[in-house]
């Protein structure tokens, strides 16, 4: 006995899964950018199956090659902007704490970021890994399912196309994740600044004091205390 599919249900899975597969590419998890691709290719499998009941309902008919490479496309694409838009949300606090490390001092101490494989202080990695905990702790797992499938609502799969304002919106939410990053830095700074003229004070006053040891604790300590 020979199981078959109809036409129309394979077109509306390969859709969806070309948008579940942008969003899966995006994702901000340390865990999920070290793991082999072929979990993340079952990730994206699976998600397109839980999205089955927003699953577009599609002509049964054989779209043209020109038409199945617009659709794969569009999909791609939207699923990529919305996976950029979680990735800016975390990415405006990883800049805050690059700002922030420097400052602090922990730029001495450099080891791996788990989610870009480069050399991070060790204030970008501890927020890389608090986010990535407080992602799946305060249910955003669920909300970015919530996403997909609101997505699959207001622009059914095949329909979507690249415009002007929707490029604008996600240049303008880029800048607002800069404008965040540093504003979240800012006070910090202001803080460490002010340690920074205190220990100059004190050392025109005391020469003898050992400016470097002292300068290195305080530093990291207010700034952890701050955050």
């Amino acid at each position: 006995m020979t199981l078959g599919l109809p036409l129309a249900t394979i077109s509306a899975f390969l859709l969806v899964l070309a948008r579940v597969s942008g969003l899966v590419a995006f994702l901000p998890l340390p865990a999920l950018r070290s793991t082999p691709t072929p979990i993340r290719a079952t990730l994206a499998l699976t998600l397109t199956l839980a999205l089955f009941p927003v699953w577009p309902d599609l002509p049964n008919t054989l779209p043209t090659v020109t038409q199945i490479l617009l659709w794969t496309f569009s999909e791609a694409g939207l699923g990529l902007a919305i996976g950029l838009a979680v990735a800016f949300l975390m990415d405006g606090f990883q800049l805050a704490m690059q700002i922030v490390g420097l400052q602090a001092g922990y730029g001495y101490a450099l080891t791996i970021d788990p989610s870009s494989q480069s050399d991070s202080n060790v204030l970008q990695v501890l927020l890389m890994l608090t986010t990535g905990w407080l992602f799946f702790i305060m249910g955003f797992d669920r909300e970015i399912i919530r996403i997909l499938a609101a997505s699959f609502v207001r622009f059914p799969a095949g329909s979507w196309a690249p415009s002007a304002a929707s490029m604008d919106g996600i240049v303008r939410l880029g800048g607002n994740m800069l404008v965040t990053g540093v504003r979240l830095a800012l006070p910090v700074t202001a803080i460490l600044m002010l340690i920074d003229l205190a220990l100059a004070l004190l050392g025109r006053m005391q020469q003898q004091l050992q400016l470097l040891s002292l300068a290195f604790p305080a530093k990291m300590l207010a700034a952890l205390i701050i955050l």
